[in-house]
């Protein structure tokens, strides 16, 4: 096999083992196992467990942001734009590879590594929401980027309490739903640069 299938092989195999039973939990010999190579080809490709985890994380936040670029530029309309951002964050946990849990529910969120990478996240999710809230609304970048990583967090807690509260609500409505909390509060804010005293 060669080396980059190899690697995407070994990949989808830890993904499987990481995103059902968390880092620490996670054993290379299962992983292995799951991938059906010794654990020596395992090792030859990465280093260790971390090495592993992270080449996750990094997958994982690729295939999220993907999304949510693909959201961004499907519209010109600023309140579309922010529905299909939201709807992204609802495909994105409601996909089968699972992949969210590593970037939102990570048993290894204080390791300096993963955390870095998770506040990048963070940030690269949030720049282009707030550039679009600076413009609709008129407030600062610094007021803009705060109220952009706020609308991401309702998004991406939304989307995961959506899918695990087996309730009744399509998901699409469910995005449009939380997307309007977003909009709607975002829309609030007056195009103009005074405030109240």
């Amino acid at each position: 096999m060669p080396r980059g299938k190899r690697r995407a092989h070994l990949l989808h195999a830890a993904r499987e083992v990481f995103v059902a039973h968390g880092y620490h939990a996670a054993a290379m010999d299962e992983i292995a196992v799951r991938a059906g190579v010794s654990k020596p080809v395992l090792y030859q490709h990465f280093p260790g467990k971390l090495e592993l985890y992270l080449a996750l994380v990094d997958t994982a936040t690729e295939e999220l942001l993907a999304r949510l670029q693909r959201a961004l530029v499907s519209t010109d309309d600023n309140k579309q734009r922010v529905i299909a951002t939201v709807a992204a964050y609802f495909d994105f946990v409601d996909d089968q590879s699972g992949f969210y849990r590593l970037l939102f529910e990570s048993d290894l969120a204080n390791d300096p590594a993963v955390r870095t990478r998770l506040d990048r996240l963070t940030h690269l999710c949030s720049a282009e929401i707030s550039a679009i809230i600076a413009e609709d609304t008129g407030l600062s970048r610094e007021e803009s980027d705060l109220l952009a990583v706020g609308l991401v967090g309702i998004a991406q807690v939304t989307a995961r309490y959506w899918l695990t509260a087996d309730g009744t609500i399509p998901k699409e409505k469910a995005a449009e739903l939380v997307a309007s909390l977003g909009w709607r509060g975002i829309r609030g804010f007056p195009l103009s640069h005074e405030h109240p005293h």
